[in-house]
């Protein structure tokens, strides 16, 4: 979440971090690509708005989400230092723009009001306002709708796809046992979901030609990594899948 608010001379210190319900991202980390460096921690700004004005609304196909709320403590009641605590990455919609504009066709915004949302971990605007954190952000960076606590209910948005991991090796081709440190990241998952498709020039949306329960093969580095209550997700675009195996 970028870090920097709509208007007012306040200037808010944003490291806040939280976790979504039962959900948590892997690996989780306060470093952002911009932002003031101090002894190797990078300290993002969120704007403040001020108590004169009474709302925000976003504009084209940006959307304002509230903020999920830290959580400080873990499971077994045990602090954390803000240097470990979870980033935020979901919240509640609020307000929505007019939408995407095609000529003279508007296609409006896909996420309703009131809909629970996870999305991209670096994405948007933080603001301050009416003493909560809200995020400022483009439609297409919302992941997904996820009106439960856990990943694998998640609906994508667009071109995104939500694949549940294979489990990595336990043993080498040889019988030995392989530490945790030592097992291979798995890039081969079987498809839970996919997004409606992307749009068009002309608005309309193409269809994915994946389809849930197909086992894919994707590139090692992309998308958003998430542990449910079964086993570990991600979530990429359709763009990352190399191949479909079978």
């Amino acid at each position: 979440m970028a870090s920097v608010h709509l208007t007012g001379p306040q200037v808010a210190v944003a490291a806040k971090p939280a976790a979504l319900g039962g959900l948590r991202l892997t690996p989780a980390s306060l470093a952002v690509p911009t932002g003031r460096r101090a002894r190797g921690l990078v300290v993002r700004a969120a704007t403040v708005v001020s108590p004169k004005y009474t709302s925000v609304k976003p504009l084209g196909d940006r959307v304002l989400v509230k903020v999920k709320t830290t959580e400080a403590k873990t499971d077994g009641g045990i602090l954390l230092p803000v240097s470990v605590q979870t980033r935020p990455t979901g919240g509640e919609v609020v307000a929505v723009g007019e939408g995407r504009s095609f000529g003279s066709t508007t296609i409006e915004i896909s996420v309703p009001v009131g809909a629970q949302v996870v999305y991209s971990k670096y994405a948007g605007t933080e603001i301050e306002f009416r003493d909560a954190d809200h995020l400022i952000l483009k439609e297409d960076d919302i992941i997904g709708i996820l009106d439960s606590d856990d990943v694998k209910d998640l609906k994508p948005l667009n071109d995104r796809i939500l694949i549940k991991v294979a489990e990595a090796e336990e043993q080498t081709a040889g019988g030995l046992l392989l530490t945790q440190a030592n097992k291979e990241k798995p890039s081969v998952g079987t498809v839970v979901a996919v997004g409606p498709g992307p749009l068009g020039e002309d608005g309309s949306r193409k269809p994915l030609s994946i389809t849930p329960g197909s086992n894919v093969m994707y590139s090692k580095y992309a998308g958003s990594e998430f542990k449910g209550e079964d086993g570990e997700y991600i979530v990429l675009r359709a763009s990352d899948v190399m191949a479909v195996l079978s």
